[in-house]
C-alpha cells in the first residue's frame, strides 16, 4: 500500500470484521491504506477475512474476541497495540440480532443481545480511548440502525440496544470531543447480506454493505475540524 495513501498512517480495528458489513468497511478503509485489525468470534473467521484482504494488498490482523468479555477485549487490544502500534480508528460494528415480542424474550437472548451491540460497543471504546487521548487524535464510529429510532413487532431487545447505541455515542462525542477524537454513529436501513435474508424483499433495492462502508470512509475523511455526529442511511426506493 502506497505511503500516501489517505489512510497510510492510520491504525484502525473493525468489530465483527470477518463478513458482510464490517468487511466491507475494512476492505475500503483498507484499500486507503489503512492497517486493519478485524475482530470475530472464532479464529478462523477472522484469519480467513485478514487473509482475503492480504491477498488484495490490503494490511490485515484477524484475531478472535468476544465482544461482550472484557478480558478479551482488554487481550484483543493489547495484541493490535504490540503487533501494529496505537489505535486510531474504531469501527464499533459487531451486533447480533434476536426477535420476539418482549414478554418472550429469554434472559440470555437479552444479555446476548446487549452485550454485544450495546456493552461490546462501551467495552471496546473504553479500551482504545487511552490510546487516542494519548495521540490527541482519533475515530471511533458506531454501527447502529434506524432501529434505534423506530420500533416495531418483535424487536424490544433489538432496538433497545440501538437506542442505548446511539444515547452511548453521543455522550461519547462530548466526552471525547476536547481530546480531538471525533465519535460518530451510523444508522442504517435494512442492508442486503448473505447473514440476514429479509424474506420478501427485493435485495437489488436494499442497501448493500459497501453503502455503510462509504459512509464511514467519509466521516474519517472528513476535514480536523469538524464531525458528523450522526448518519441515517436508506435506500433510494423502499425494498
Amino acid at each position: 500500500m502506497q505511503n500516501n495513501a489517505p489512510l497510510s498512517h492510520e491504525i484502525a480495528i473493525v468489530t465483527g470484521g470477518s463478513r458482510g458489513i464490517g468487511l466491507a468497511i475494512a476492505r475500503s478503509l483498507g484499500r486507503l491504506g489503512a492497517r486493519l485489525a478485524l475482530c470475530a468470534t472464532t479464529a478462523e473467521s477472522a484469519t480467513r477475512a485478514a487473509s482475503a484482504l492480504e491477498a488484495e494488498g490490503i494490511s490485515a490482523l484477524g484475531l478472535p474476541a468476544d465482544v461482550s468479555d472484557p478480558n478479551a477485549v482488554r487481550r484483543f487490544v493489547s495484541a493490535v497495540q504490540a503487533k501494529l502500534g496505537d489505535i486510531s480508528i474504531l469501527v464499533n460494528n459487531a451486533g447480533v440480532g434476536i426477535f420476539h415480542p418482549a414478554h418472550q424474550i429469554e434472559e440470555a437472548e437479552w444479555d446476548r443481545v446487549l452485550g454485544t451491540n450495546l456493552k461490546g460497543a462501551w467495552l471496546m471504546s473504553r479500551e482504545v480511548a487511552p490510546q487516542m487521548i494519548r495521540q490527541k487524535r482519533g475515530h471511533i464510529i458506531h454501527i447502529a440502525s434506524l432501529a434505534g429510532k423506530n420500533t416495531f413487532a418483535g424487536g424490544g431487545v433489538y432496538c433497545a440496544s440501538k437506542w442505548g447505541l446511539r444515547g452511548l455515542a453521543g455522550c461519547m462525542a462530548e466526552d471525547f470531543r476536547g481530546y480531538g477524537i471525533r465519535v460518530s454513529v451510523v444508522c442504517p436501513g435494512t442492508v442486503h447480506t448473505e447473514f440476514t435474508p429479509h424474506a420478501g424483499k427485493d435485495p437489488s433495492r436494499m442497501l448493500q454493505p459497501s453503502d455503510v462502508a462509504h459512509v464511514v470512509v467519509m466521516l474519517v475523511l472528513q476535514a480536523p475540524q469538524s464531525f458528523i455526529s450522526e448518519v441515517d442511511l436508506r435506500p433510494t426506493q423502499k425494498p
